[in-house]
C-alpha cells in the first residue's frame, strides 16, 4: 500500500509540471501601430514566425492615427495594455516620452541608428524615414522649384491641395515651421494659404489623389503617397519641400517600449527586430520606399531611395519642433473647431 502511494505522489508531481507546460500560453506581444498596415503588416508577422512570439496589432484610422493612439497611451499610462508603440512620425512619440510613458530600452538596433533619429535617453528610437515633399501633376507643371515658388507665392491656391494639419506628417510640418518662423508667422502663413483658397483635404492620400487625377495641380505631402501615384502610372513628379533655411523635412517612423507593459522581454526583441538593417532595406525595397537611417547595403536599394538620401542628409533637427507641437496642436484644434 505505501508503494502504492509512493507512485501516486510521484504521478501527481510529475503532472503538475507537465500539465501546466501543455496548455502554456506562447509568449505574445501588444503593438499599437500608426503605420499603414498595408506595410506593417508584413513586417509584423515575418516577426511571430522568426521569433515564435504572437504579436496582436491594434492600427488606427488614416487621418487621425498617430494623434489618436498617442492620446490612447496617455489615458493608459497608469494600466498600460501596450507593449511596443510604432509610430509613423516622431513627435507624438516625444510627447509621450515628455508624460513619462515611455521606458528606455538601448538595445542592438539603438546602437545602429545615428543619434540625431533617437533620443538620448533610449525612450525611443527613428528608422525608416519618409519626407515632405511637394507632388506635382508634370502635365500642368514642369516641375522646378521656381515654378513651385511663383505658384505659392500667387493671389489664388485653387490649383494647391494640403492635408488638414490637425494631424500627422502635416501636424509635424507645421511644427517644425513654428520653431523656425515662430508660432505667430505660422498663424499668418496658415491664414494667408486659407484666403488665397488652398484646398484642405482629409489626409496626404487624398492630396496625393487631387493632384494625380489633375484636379490640383501642387499638393503638400509625403514621398511614400507619391510613389503610391508614380507606381500606378500617373503624371506626377516629386520636389523636397524646405524650409526658409533651406532644410529637407524628414519624418522617420520611431519605436519605443511602454513603461510597466507586461511583456517586456517580447518587446525588446521586436522593437530590435524593427531597427535591423533586414527591415530597413525591406521597407525601402516595399512600394512606400522608406529611407534607411541607418548602415545598410546601398546596393540594395532602389535607385528613388538613393536620391532620397542625398535631400535627406540636409534634414532639420526635429528637438525644437517638438517642443511647440502641443502649441501648435491647440492653436490648430481651436482653428477647426471653430469652422
Amino acid at each position: 500500500m505505501r508503494s502504492s502511494w509512493s507512485v501516486l505522489a510521484l504521478v501527481l508531481v510529475a503532472g503538475a509540471v507537465v500539465i501546466p507546460s501543455l496548455f502554456r500560453q506562447p509568449a505574445s506581444l501588444t503593438v499599437y501601430c500608426a503605420h499603414d498596415a498595408i506595410f506593417a503588416d508584413d513586417i509584423i508577422r515575418l516577426f511571430e514566425k522568426r521569433s515564435g512570439i504572437a504579436v496582436e496589432v491594434r492600427y488606427d484610422e488614416e487621418a487621425n492615427k498617430s494623434l489618436g493612439l498617442t492620446n490612447l497611451l496617455i489615458a493608459e499610462k497608469d494600466r498600460p495594455r501596450c507593449d511596443v508603440f510604432w509610430n509613423n512620425q516622431t513627435l507624438g512619440t516625444i510627447r509621450l516620452m515628455d508624460h513619462g510613458v515611455l521606458a528606455p530600452f538601448k538595445g542592438t538596433g539603438y546602437e545602429r541608428i545615428p543619434s540625431p533619429f533617437k533620443d538620448v535617453g533610449g525612450h525611443w528610437t527613428g528608422f525608416a524615414a519618409r519626407m515632405r515633399v511637394f507632388i506635382v501633376n508634370s502635365e500642368q507643371l514642369t516641375a522646378t522649384e521656381e515654378e513651385v515658388a511663383e505658384l505659392l507665392a500667387s493671389e489664388s491656391l485653387n490649383t494647391v491641395a494640403i492635408a488638414i494639419p490637425l494631424y500627422g506628417t502635416t501636424l509635424t510640418h507645421y511644427s517644425v515651421l513654428a520653431a523656425e518662423m515662430g508660432l505667430e508667422e505660422l498663424k499668418k502663413w496658415h491664414h494667408s494659404l486659407q484666403a488665397r483658397g488652398i484646398r484642405e483635404a482629409r489626409g496626404n492620400g487624398s492630396v496625393k489623389d487631387l493632384v494625380a487625377e489633375g484636379a490640383c495641380a501642387l499638393g503638400f505631402t509625403d514621398t511614400d503617397d507619391v510613389f503610391v501615384a508614380m507606381d500606378q502610372g500617373k503624371p506626377v513628379k516629386m520636389l523636397p519641400i524646405r524650409t526658409t533655411a533651406g532644410k529637407t523635412i524628414v519624418i522617420p517612423n520611431s519605436v519605443a517600449m511602454i513603461r510597466g507593459c507586461q511583456h517586456p522581454d517580447a518587446a525588446q526583441k521586436f522593437i530590435d527586430f524593427l531597427l535591423s538593417a533586414e527591415v530597413e532595406l525591406l521597407l525601402a525595397q516595399s512600394a512606400s520606399r522608406q529611407i534607411p537611417l541607418g548602415d545598410v547595403d546601398r546596393s540594395r536599394l532602389p535607385d528613388s531611395v538613393q536620391e532620397l538620401m542625398n535631400w535627406a542628409g540636409q534634414g532639420v533637427e526635429m528637438e525644437a519642433a517638438a517642443q511647440l507641437n502641443d502649441s501648435v496642436l491647440e492653436w490648430l484644434s481651436g482653428e477647426y473647431v471653430q469652422q
